[in-house]
């Protein structure tokens, strides 16, 4: 509801003034006339409940919407009866659910979590998953699980294992990117800065930042967009930036480039893009530092170079396969691998992109981690190369099964803006965001109180972690990378179940660096046609049986 209101906007002060303004025609209708009474205290009481909302710190939907925003209260609170008889479950809705939503808001303020009465989840139906629990519970002193990325680099980053995906400044308000690097500083993980690059307010309180290089270049670009090495070191040497990520497709849009009308970016922006003002700012969608696995690979180690010997990686939407391939194949032929690799699931989340890019472009989170992961494993790198990953993960559980099918760490970007206050009004790329965290409106994102959501994004973090310590114990374990494919069972039918290992691809170490014979038909099929001189490939081989379509599409 608060959602459909945007257009109302300003409604932070008419609100207020219609209740003023009531109240004063009550007072003259009591004071002439001898009644208006109750309307005069009933707009009295409106008009002290508006200031106080204006003041308050705790909701920015009432900052911004006086009054008015508790109706979405009341709603919310008369809401699970109404869904229960009439309408819906807490599991519906997307793309995130209520009951999804709520766990976020509940941990994010340091509520219980815990839920009355059992699941609300089908344990029958298909598709359910669960992990299995040891008789031996171990018990662990702390939840604050890390990982090392880059070892043998002259500066080595030790992560959690859940961090802030990319989202640029410019994406977010001011007060959004402000809020969540505290709570990143306040909980000891790290802010990705999404390719809009890194902004005065990402400086502020010095939280731990991924330093993301899209192909706009935006913080180290010369006039004409091209790569600009002086610029570049110039911002990669500062000690909060712990990490480069060379950005190649993004989960939600792969393949597809962006605009930033010139309309639309402020003074601040452009300066932390380094761009002008008055001209539209284009991201193009390929790089023109690069275009072909071993030059990606050179520029890799080129940015590490600069960086003084940051872990430095690169992140992509798995898209064709045999591209993929190429990477890793130049990978072995000449020596240089990235220190991580984060797999954005085509699941993931934008401020705007076409309705066909979102819902069919890209392979989601599974399949393209699974094939990351598996392909490390069968040329023998997976022990050089950390690997993360990005597309709703939400809960401990979202995080325990990325990290049983190959994932090192998790990114998560929907559940941390929802942990700033995101009522999914779905407007991100309207600038009417009511609750200021996507939005350029400095009215608006005057609603996200800065210290408050700090302590939120850093809350969320912890009880997540903590759940996740939780269900590491109850499995019989010590860390969440012990957590494998083996201990989570799926159900495939009201009558099987199968262990996740059973269910998914798996390359035995070095299998790819023999015959292929024995392996899946993406391997056979596509890593002869693989090129470490080129992205490109010819017409996949045919198998025996099949027609030509169905080798295509396969």
């Amino acid at each position: 509801m608060i959602g459909r209101l945007n257009h109302l906007y300003p409604v932070r002060y008419t609100t207020l003034a219609a209740c003023v303004v009531v109240l004063l025609l009550a007072l003259f209708t009591t004071v002439a006339f001898g009644r208006g009474v109750v309307v005069a205290v009933a707009a009295a009481a409106l008009t002290v409940l508006g200031l106080y909302d204006l003041r308050q710190q705790r909701h920015a939907v009432l900052r911004n919407y006086p009054v008015l925003g508790h109706l979405r209260f009341a709603l919310e609170f008369i809401r699970p009866e109404i869904r229960q008889y009439f309408i819906e479950s807490d599991t519906e809705a997307a793309p995130f659910s209520r009951a999804q939503r709520s766990l976020v808001y509940q941990r994010a303020k340091g509520e219980p979590d815990n839920r009355p009465f059992g699941t609300q989840l089908d344990v029958g139906g298909r598709g359910y998953e669960w992990i299995n629990h040891s008789l031996a519970p171990t018990r662990l002193d702390s939840h604050d699980f890390r990982i090392t990325i880059g070892p043998d680099r002259a500066q080595p980053y030790a992560a959690s294992v859940f961090n802030i995906s990319a989202m640029s400044f410019g994406a977010l308000s001011a007060n959004a990117i402000l809020a969540l690097n505290r709570g990143a500083r306040l909980g000891g993980f790290c802010h990705d800065t999404g390719e809009g690059s890194i902004s005065a307010h990402h400086r502020v309180h010095g939280g731990d930042l991924i330093w993301e290089i899209g192909s706009g270049y935006f913080g180290c670009r010369n006039d004409d967009g091209s790569f600009s090495e002086e610029r570049f070191v110039a911002s990669a040497r500062d000690p909060q930036v712990r990490m480069i990520e060379v950005k190649l497709s993004q989960g939600a849009k792969p393949g597809h480039g962006g605009v930033l009308p010139a309309a639309k970016i402020t003074p601040e922006i452009a300066a932390a893009r380094g761009v002008p003002m008055g001209v539209d700012c284009v991201s193009p969608s390929a790089h023109s530092a690069f275009s072909t696995p071993v030059e990606l690979l050179r520029f890799v180690a080129r940015l590490r170079d600069l960086s003084g010997g940051k872990p430095t990686g690169f992140k992509f939407c798995v898209g064709h396969p045999w591209e993929w391939f190429a990477i890793v194949k130049a990978m072995l032929a000449t020596g240089i691998t990235p220190d991580f690799i984060v797999v954005d699931g085509a699941e993931g989340g934008t401020g705007a992109a076409p309705v066909e890019f979102i819902d069919h472009m890209g392979s989601p989170l599974q399949e393209g981690l699974l094939l990351v992961h598996n392909t490390l494993v069968g040329v023998n790198l997976r022990e050089r190369i950390r690997i993360g990953c990005a597309g709703k993960v939400i809960t401990a559980f979202d995080i325990a099964r990325m990290m049983a099918l190959g994932a090192d760490w998790c990114n998560a970007g929907r559940g941390f803006m929802m942990a700033l206050g995101c009522i999914q009004a779905q407007t991100c790329h309207s600038g009417h965001c009511p609750t200021g965290v996507a939005t350029q409106d400095p009215l608006r994102q005057q609603a996200l109180v800065v210290p408050d959501k700090a302590q939120r994004v850093a809350q969320f973090h912890a009880s997540t972690l903590h759940a996740l310590q939780e269900l590491v114990q109850a499995a019989g374990l010590t860390h969440p990378s012990d957590i494998t494919a083996h201990h989570i069972v799926r159900r495939i039918s009201d009558t099987e179940v199968r262990l996740l290992s059973n269910l998914v691809l798996q390359v035995a170490p070095g299998a790819l660096l023999g015959p292929l014979d024995d392996q899946h038909a993406v391997f056979r099929r596509y890593w002869p046609l693989a090129s470490v001189n080129s992205f490109a490939a010819g017409e996949p081989p045919l198998e025996p049986s099949a027609p030509r379509t169905a080798a295509v599409a396969a």
